[in-house]
């Protein structure tokens, strides 16, 4: 699988906060932060490993993640300013988080009354400081892009309270929810409209230029090799599926192999073409191939192939066997 990267800036973030706190990171991890271009997540994963074992802190990730700027986005932070709206901010989020980092994913869902803002992480290491540092971050920007407009309903977390509810309320203004089912901000829909107070149509359009290419750049590699490889292991899983093995979502997955110009259901279908006509000329029975590749039955997969091959099943195993 291709290297999960994180911004460099993100990283300076944990950095700076060691700086402030006077706390002397290993010097050989030090040198493994990158000059320029992108951190390893194995690299992100040591530096907080480090650094919240020196606070000693159960609240160390909070507090690292309100301490966060925006300039600590990247070019992400930048363009969630200049959207017009909460929700465009959002929307772009869902989009361009990649851009800080390959950790983790977010999603959006709508539920009666409230809209939920998902974090779902890819790490284990700090798993509990780091999704805190992430949600708390988002909140921090929320509130600061809208100019104090935004109103959370609560913030929770699957993971217990790692401290008093005291010491987390004292740095969250916000309700909270620990041993939940998702960790999410959750608000109201009615904020999605809420305008935001550096909206600049001019500059958002050219952020999302670079930003796009940005995301080509991250993305160029060998993604449509390791889901062929998935799929011929596993024939008959779906995208999601495919994109929780290689640690992303479904959308990023889909979005991460149209810059290899390339999409998930032409991969499967040309992978299936190839796996149904090795199964025909082995002489496997059509009920057998069906259930391999994951059609319903027979009927099915035959019309499956005929659209593929231009063939019936029969007529190609006839014509293989000539």
């Amino acid at each position: 699988m291709t290297e999960a990267t994180v911004t460099l800036r993100f990283t300076q973030g944990i950095l700076q906060a060691a700086e402030r706190r006077h706390i002397k990171l290993p010097a050989a991890l030090r040198a493994c932060v990158p000059a320029s271009g992108r951190t390893p997540l194995a690299v992100q994963d040591k530096l907080w490993e480090a650094y919240c074992s020196a606070v000693d802190d159960p609240l160390v990730g909070l507090q690292l993640g309100l301490g966060l700027q925006v300039g600590h986005l990247d070019l992400v932070g930048m363009l969630l300013m200049s959207c017009e709206t909460l929700g465009e901010a959002l929307d772009l989020l869902l989009e361009y988080h990649p851009i800080v980092g390959e950790g983790g994913d977010f999603s959006l869902r709508h539920e009666g009354e409230s809209c939920y803002l998902v974090y779902q992480p890819h790490y284990q290491l700090r798993r509990r400081e780091r999704v805190e540092a992430v949600l708390a971050c988002v909140l921090n920007l929320a509130n600061w892009v809208s100019g104090g407009a935004f109103c959370a309903q609560r913030l929770q977390f699957t993971a217990a309270a790692a401290a008093p509810l005291a010491d987390y309320q004292q740095l969250l203004a916000a309700p909270l929810q620990f041993d939940a089912p998702d960790n999410a901000l959750v608000f109201a829909p009615a904020l999605l409209v809420t305008p935001l107070i550096q909206a600049n149509t001019q500059i958002r359009d050219q952020l999302k230029k670079i930003a796009d290419q940005l995301l080509l750049d991250m993305d160029r590699g060998e993604l449509s090799t390791q889901v062929q490889g998935l799929l011929r292991d596993h024939p008959h899983w779906g995208k999601e599926r495919v994109a929780e093995a290689l640690g992303m979502s479904g959308r990023h997955l889909v979005r991460k192999l149209q810059a290899e110009g390339v999409t998930f259901k032409l991969l499967r279908s040309s992978l299936l073409q190839r796996i149904s006509q090795e199964c025909l000329q082995r002489g496997e029975t059509l009920a057998d191939i069906a259930n391999q590749l994951g059609f319903s039955d027979e009927s099915a997969f035959a019309k499956a192939f005929k659209r593929w091959v231009g063939q019936t099943p029969s007529q190609f195993r006839d014509g293989s066997s000539h």
